[in-house]
């Protein structure tokens, strides 16, 4: 599949502002990305993509070079740049990582009461989706919770290794056959998350947390794997 569009990259080049970066542009095409603006198997075309942004070859070159290394593109030869298609294991892998950090992160929050704007965001953001029975947007609010979460702990560090863990995991999710399915259980799992980081309940909220990631990790494998072994089934 080649994706000639640009995703709507033009309204993104204001954010490169006056000192645009190989980093600067990797992290807006991670976006676009986990958002599923550019799916699992696109090919990403080098002129559409520079030109909406702004931005020279080689440096649109240096930020697919770390999109790669994060595992979200492969380069292939005398083809181009794709966003990569992942294998079963590694939706398993995703998960363990995401179990590791995610826990750890509720587990040394300290003393109550915790900053949980921004998870109740993403949770009526998911809400919100639901209502309007739009699948795509409670997955994307389901992102932006554990997201919320993760920044929880205040580390630059950890918020940027769940960026690409989590724009990872949205791979698997681009091509399942009934994302309502998928993400509607999880979003009253949010709101008990959330429930409890508000009354202060760190070691409730953990046990959640860790039930909830491994429930989705065999919910999406196995959804993951239906769908690459039926692609046919799972475009319909």
């Amino acid at each position: 599949m080649d994706v000639s569009g640009t995703g709507g990259l033009t309204d993104d080049r204001v954010l490169l502002g006056r000192t645009s970066t190989a980093e600067r542009v990797a992290d807006i095409l991670r976006t676009r990305i986990a958002e599923g603006y550019f799916p699992p198997g696109a090919r990403l075309s080098e002129e559409s993509i520079g030109g909406a942004l702004g931005v020279s070859r080689n440096t649109l070159r240096e930020a697919f070079r770390l999109l790669t290394h994060e595992r979200l593109l492969v380069h292939e030869l005398n083809r181009g740049v794709f966003v990569r298609v992942l294998a079963v294991g590694d939706v398993d892998d995703i998960y363990r990582t995401r179990r590791l950090v995610e826990c750890a992160v509720v587990r040394g929050l300290g003393q109550p009461p915790f900053a949980v704007e921004g998870l109740a965001a993403a949770v009526a953001e998911g809400e919100t989706a639901a209502r309007a029975d739009d699948w795509t947007g409670v997955s994307t609010a389901n992102i932006h919770f554990h997201r919320e979460l993760v920044a929880l702990a205040g580390s630059a560090r950890t918020d940027e290794l769940m960026r690409g863990v989590l724009a990872e995991l949205r791979l698997a999710f681009h091509v399942v056959d009934d994302p309502r399915a998928l993400h509607e259980p999880y979003l009253r799992r949010n709101r008990e998350i959330l429930d409890a980081l508000r009354a202060g309940e760190r070691a409730s909220a953990e046990r959640l947390l860790a039930r909830y990631l491994d429930d989705s990790r065999t919910r999406v494998a196995a959804a993951y794997a239906r769908a690459v072994d039926d692609p046919a089934g799972a475009a319909g």
